[in-house]
């Protein structure tokens, strides 16, 4: 695909919803970022529940580093990962 058809693509989804919106809750577009790649393996109800409990204590790609794997999946296991 060439970059013309690529534009022409993104022209038509502005044009069908100019302000797309998303269930998903944040606050940051680090939050957002997150709360995407989770909501992949789950649903965007489940994903706010478990964020709504970790972006409060890790919100940032550093908070989140410093938690660990282990820390990190005390927060992230009611969506099944």
């Amino acid at each position: 695909m060439n970059a013309a058809k690529r534009l022409e693509i993104f022209r038509r989804f502005h044009e069908d919803n100019p302000e797309p919106k998303t269930e998903l809750a944040y606050t940051s577009p680090f939050e957002l970022l997150i709360a995407v790649i989770l909501s992949a393996q789950a649903t965007d109800v489940s994903v706010n529940k478990a964020m709504a409990k970790l972006f409060p204590v890790a919100n940032t790609p550093e908070a989140i580093y410093a938690l660990g794997v282990e820390g990190l999946s005390q927060y992230i296991k009611t969506i099944g990962l």
